[in-house]
């Protein structure tokens, strides 16, 4: 039994994934408590050497994105590391790839044949377009599908050509689509006793998410229209220019225009017909935001930031990422956390957002180390000497 805390405390993951989509949602379920068990290609994730380096395998971008999780070095195409798989498949909860279905099939990892093992597995596939559609088998990366799902084009309201959010961002959302999903099916086999597969398909996922402020007249049948939300594609919505800087104010409800423009004495503006009614300023924002432009303009962002707090209008300053590490609100949260590797190498990372009145979380642990099997295999030795058989009883948290 494991002794690990959290909502998932107990729950055992086989993550064969790699680069950013895969591994974030693992990386999810690691810090809600799950036992993770990465499994590595000969060399390693392609992530272990990509962003900036100090110890060979340990690169940033690996370290921010397999925290908590074991792992081990397997060549799946060797007899030997299959009959580990097939007996971790047999101990596991769940198993979660982001490979081609083909691919998955062929190196005995696929969905028929990791329930047939297992009957309670949950098996969660995140593919890059749905296998049931003209698309399904091509391959995906976060560029390919900002562009076809529509996230793109919607830059050109700002950047006048489509352009890439500067994150892999369906990546992410993917991930948190399946982490999703999967506690979701865990949840279900408490009461139905079974396992199953899931497919989570990057393409779809991020069309759902970018479509959901943006139907517009498509949402009916005849559409009233084109897709759009006025105040997303506005071009006046960007950060704003005060007399020293920039600031950003979302004067968005009611309650926050009048407030606002009767401390800049503009109250008769909101009765007037084109802004009397959250419909009638939608439709007319620009007019409104220039308006909010040009008063932002005459005082500073300091004088701006206490005045719009008294106010209880939402306004931020506009802060660079190497400016997150002192922020104060950050730095009282403890949302920064230092974690030492075996060899005693200190690095620093984040702890999950979300806290827990009783399922209380661990405190981060660094990215693992590549090991081979049979040289360091701790976490796979556990895993195969536990009595626990998920395949045909409830597991026991402790």
């Amino acid at each position: 039994m494991s002794t690990h805390t959290g909502p998932l405390g107990g729950i055992r993951v086989l993550d064969f994934t790699t680069t950013f989509s895969g591994p974030y949602c693992t990386q999810l379920l690691a810090e809600m408590g799950a036992d993770v068990i990465k499994i590595e290609a000969p060399g390693g994730d392609i992530t272990r050497n990509l962003g900036t380096t100090r110890t060979p395998g340990m690169a940033s971008v690996f370290v921010a994105s397999n925290r908590d999780k074991s792992s081990i070095e397997m060549d799946l195409k060797s007899s030997e590391a299959r009959a580990t798989v097939r007996a971790l498949i047999e101990k596991a909860d769940c198993l979660v790839h982001n490979m081609r279905q083909t691919a998955a099939d062929r190196l005995g990892i696929g969905p028929e044949t990791a329930l047939e093992i297992n009957p309670r597995l949950i098996h969660a596939a995140i593919t890059g377009y749905g296998s049931n559609g003209p698309y399904a088998g091509r391959p995906a990366y976060d560029d390919c599908i900002q562009a076809a799902s529509g996230l793109a084009w919607l830059q050109t309201l700002v950047a006048q050509k489509p352009s890439y959010m500067s994150s892999p961002i369906a990546d992410k959302v993917a991930g948190l689509a399946t982490a999703n999903a999967i506690t979701a099916a865990l949840f279900w086999r408490e009461r139905s006793g079974l396992g199953q597969s899931i497919e989570v398909p990057m393409f779809e996922t991020l069309v759902g998410f970018t479509l959901m402020e943006q139907w517009g007249g498509r949402a009916f049948l005849p559409p009233e229209g084109p897709t759009g939300y006025a105040r997303m594609r506005s071009e006046h919505r960007r950060p704003y220019r005060t007399s020293d800087g920039l600031i950003s104010v979302v004067v968005y409800h009611e309650g926050h225009w009048r407030r606002f423009l009767e401390f800049v004495d503009m109250p008769e503006l909101l009765d007037q017909d084109r802004y009397r009614t959250v419909e009638a300023r939608n439709r007319n924002i620009d007019e409104l935001y220039v308006i909010l432009e040009e008063l932002l303009e005459k005082r500073s962002t300091g004088e701006w930031l206490k005045i719009l707090d008294e106010l209880d209008v939402p306004a931020m300053p506009i802060t660079g990422v190497d400016d997150l590490f002192s922020d104060e609100h950050l730095a009282a949260v403890d949302f920064f956390q230092e974690v030492r590797d075996s060899s005693g190498e200190a690095y620093l990372v984040s702890r999950p957002a979300a806290r827990f009145s009783a399922s209380t979380l661990e405190s981060p642990r660094n990215a693992p180390s590549l090991h081979r099997l049979g040289a360091g295999a701790a976490a796979v030795d556990r895993w195969l000497a536990s009595d626990s058989d998920v395949s045909t009883s409830r597991r026991t948290v402790t």
